[in-house]
């Protein structure tokens, strides 16, 4: 008998919003009016660089950035300065390089640096904010569901950043009993500690806990503790509207 669920975040309770989204959502915030056909241009080749959090993996991983991605859930400094360092690998619109020599123009590129280094912050800052993240049309329902049964419940994240403003922005927070991030914990999934850090904080033990997530490494990792994982695929939300519910089967 299952006395106890945890889930992943990213790709299992909520989904990080589309590239395009994410790039239009900053340009706004920054004045900047860019073409349509420019925007998604420039989102199709962040999208490869895997420069949005939460979304692809990179196409190509730049050799001086492979061990930092392999640490990046475990803090603030790691996550930031790979995913940042990703998207600069894209010429963002109106920030374009100049290469003037004379005083005026190297004026020019100075202020263009600086606005391209701004823009890039402020991507990285905008995947932070709850309105970036779009919970799956089950979640409610599903950590309502078991809230009522008397189920307690663990969010279990690879994360190099402080996720909780999220769930209490959506509403979300008081259905879950423990959040257990990599960051704060200093291990990363698949590792069964972070796993236990879960079923302890939960209560019973891991053979009657459920593992909810997305990804058949790192979420399978609870398996090693003796927990059941059940797998859901990381699509888009509007086309994934009940695999939590039929992850939880019989429970709900």
């Amino acid at each position: 008998m299952i006395k106890g669920v945890m889930f992943d975040f990213s790709g299992t309770l909520f989904r990080i919003e589309p590239t395009e989204d994410w790039l239009r959502a900053v340009l706004t915030e920054a004045g900047m009016d860019v073409p349509e056909a420019e925007l998604l241009d420039c989102a199709a080749r962040l999208e490869e660089a895997g420069a949005l959090p939460g979304g692809a993996n990179p196409r190509r991983m730049p050799p001086h950035l492979a061990a930092l991605w392999q640490e990046r859930d475990l803090g603030d400094a790691q996550h930031r300065a790979v995913y940042t360092a990703l998207a600069r690998q894209v010429e963002l619109p109106g920030a374009e390089r100049a290469d003037g020599a004379g005083g005026a123009e190297r004026a020019d590129q100075a202020d263009r640096a600086d606005r391209a280094d701004a823009l890039y912050e402020a991507l990285y800052d905008r995947h932070r904010t709850p309105a970036a993240w779009r919970p799956y049309p089950d979640t409610a329902r599903t950590l309502a569901a078991l809230r009522e049964r008397g189920i307690p419940v663990a969010v279990v994240s690879n994360i190099g950043w402080d996720l909780r403003p999220v769930f209490r922005a959506h509403g979300f927070d008081h259905l879950v009993d423990a959040y257990v991030l990599s960051f704060e914990h200093g291990v990363q999934k698949p590792d069964p500690r972070l796993f236990q850090a879960a079923c302890d904080a939960l209560g019973p033990a891991p053979a009657d806990v459920l593992m909810v997530g997305d990804d058949r490494v790192a979420d399978a990792g609870a398996a090693a503790l003796g927990c059941r994982v059940q797998l859901v695929e990381h699509l888009p939300v509007d086309r994934r509207p009940q695999a939590l519910t039929e992850a939880l089967g019989g429970l709900l």
